[in-house]
């Protein structure tokens, strides 16, 4: 599942450098992450990074957007040209 970015977010600027996949950008208001890029760090790390070091806990998983580990691997493969 892709995450999302609540409104709980204050705009620190921590989330954005952090993601291998580049899904995080700014908003309009607060930083919003792109569900076709994200794959909760799959591939890269044990853990998403977003998550890790957001001081305010506002980076949910996207019920939106659900995908199983396996398709997040997937994806991670997709975007990095990984085998």
């Amino acid at each position: 599942m892709a995450l999302i970015i609540t409104d709980e977010c204050i705009n620190c600027d921590v989330c954005e450098p952090v993601c291998p996949n580049e899904a995080i950008s700014a908003g309009d208001d607060i930083y919003v992450i792109d569900p076709a890029l994200c794959t909760e760090c799959v591939g890269h790390h044990d853990v998403p990074q977003c998550v890790e070091i957001c001081p305010v806990d506002c980076i949910p998983k996207d019920p939106n957007h659900p995908e199983s580990e396996a398709e997040l691997l997937a994806k991670y493969q997709r975007l990095t040209g990984g085998a």
